[in-house]
């Protein structure tokens, strides 16, 4: 079997390790250049690679292709391969059929990153668990180096575009927001469609976690009922099978097993953490981890990197390093948090924003707007008339010293650019890494 891999990142050269150990007759092509580590990993292990180029000959032969997710589907490539029949999937998809560990499948517009990093750390306390999807090492690298028992894979809705018989035991949704409808030819309604494909495999003796709050998610479910058992959680309604907020308590129940934690406690702030925190328990509740050990994880667990993650405090004022706020939703979360006047760094490749979500906490809490960008127009027009100072740079230096001329004793300075970073940056955590770099810098 010919397995033809598009793109030489960390899921690309995972996958094409574990498919020649298991077989298959393997070809990376990458239309940039490969990363000169993953050129030696593929040299040591005799693979066939190019780079900077797509030859047709080597890929249209293929029985199987593995796409990354960053490859859109109207690439003139991508076109033939459908239109030639060859099965297209996913690392997750591939990588999933090797492997027979308990997996936990977490999506969502927002704080997925959070949730699979803090299920993780619960779990691991107990039980044989790799962390992987969107984040870490490679699934596939994993499943052939150590084959846990146990995989929490944060997963993307562009690598549930191309999945076939993937089921996780356990599948989160967060929340459902607008995002990348770029890639969704702008139609909100195929990305909803694209995260619920998590569930599509599911039986009922798998499990849906989701937030019961979304309008999204439960209207999309109440249209397009699933197989799998529901445990929803939520903030505001009482919830018999799943996990609800009383009195600054998460209770959660699943066939009348109800465990209690105190949120009094919890190291990450904001409401939007608390149902992070829930859904993170009842995973761990549904595998049988002891209430001691979750109440511990929840209160020892340190945050992700690049969410909401404070910086310096420079004359009393505090820096926040939020860069993996890449859509509306994410910043709404962020700006919701702050308790001081904010000076807000927003900015980057816009994906189809609407912003007025974010108006009230604009004329609440924002003194001071700086827009980062190659193209700020749509920002300058939308927010120019809401605060008094508002200002354009393409430089998170500037950026940076902009704010330290504008914040006061007590403020905060915070970059939540609610857009991609292609334009100034190679991605999120190299735009999080300059902020942080630059406001040491000062």
């Amino acid at each position: 079997m010919r397995l033809v891999i598009l793109g030489g990142g960390e899921s690309g050269v995972g996958t094409a390790l574990l498919g020649k150990e298991k077989g298959y007759d393997v070809f990376v092509s990458d239309k940039g250049i490969i990363k000169e580590k993953y050129k030696q990993v593929l040299i040591h292990n005799e693979i066939e690679w190019e780079d900077e180029m797509h030859t047709e000959a080597k890929i249209l032969n293929a029985d199987i292709i593995m796409k990354s997710p960053g490859i859109p589907d109207k690439v003139a490539l991508v076109k033939q391969i459908r239109e030639k029949g060859i099965t297209v999937v996913s690392e997750i998809e591939f990588a999933s059929k090797f492997t027979d560990a308990t997996i936990v499948g977490i999506t969502g517009s927002n704080g997925k990153t959070t949730t699979a990093t803090l299920t993780h750390h619960i779990l691991k306390q107990e039980l044989n668990v790799g962390l992987a999807g969107n984040i870490g090492d490679s699934f596939a690298k994993q499943i052939l180096d150590k084959d846990y028992e146990n995989y929490v894979l944060e997963i993307s809705s562009f690598q549930l575009d191309d999945i076939i018989d993937f089921k996780p035991k356990i599948a989160v949704i967060t929340n459902i927001t607008p995002d990348h409808l770029d890639r969704y030819d702008y139609k909100f309604e195929n990305y909803i469609h694209s995260k619920f494909k998590i569930a599509m495999n599911q039986t009922k003796a798998d499990y849906l976690i989701y937030d019961a709050d979304d309008e999204v998610i439960t209207s999309h479910l109440k249209n397009n009922p699933v197989q799998s058992t529901l445990l929803p959680f939520s903030l505001v309604k009482k919830i018999e099978n799943g996990a609800y907020l009383d009195n600054n308590n998460i209770k959660i129940t699943i066939n009348n097993n109800q465990i209690i934690m105190p949120t009094s406690n919890l190291t990450l702030e904001g409401k939007h953490n608390v149902k992070n925190a829930m859904a993170a328990s009842t995973v761990a509740h549904l595998l049988k981890i002891r209430k001691q050990t979750i109440r511990e994880s929840l209160e020892n667990f340190q945050g992700v990197e690049h969410r909401l993650e404070q910086v310096l405090k420079i004359n009393k004022v505090q820096y926040i390093n939020d860069s993996k706020a890449t859509n509306v939703n994410a910043t709404y979360y962020a700006l919701e948090s702050m308790d001081a006047p904010t000076v807000w760094i927003v900015g980057g490749v816009d994906k189809g924003n609407n912003y007025e979500e974010l108006f009230p906490f604009i004329n609440e809490k924002v003194k001071a707007i700086i827009c980062l960008g190659v193209d700020n127009e749509k920002l300058m027009n939308t927010f120019g008339n809401m605060v008094d100072v508002i200002i354009e740079t393409q430089f998170m230096s500037e950026a940076v010293k902009i704010a330290y001329k504008l914040a006061d004793a007590g403020d905060n300075v915070l970059l939540s650019p609610a857009c991609a970073s292609f334009d100034l940056f190679e991605n999120y955590e190299d735009r999080g890494r300059q902020f942080k770099n630059a406001v040491r810098n000062l």
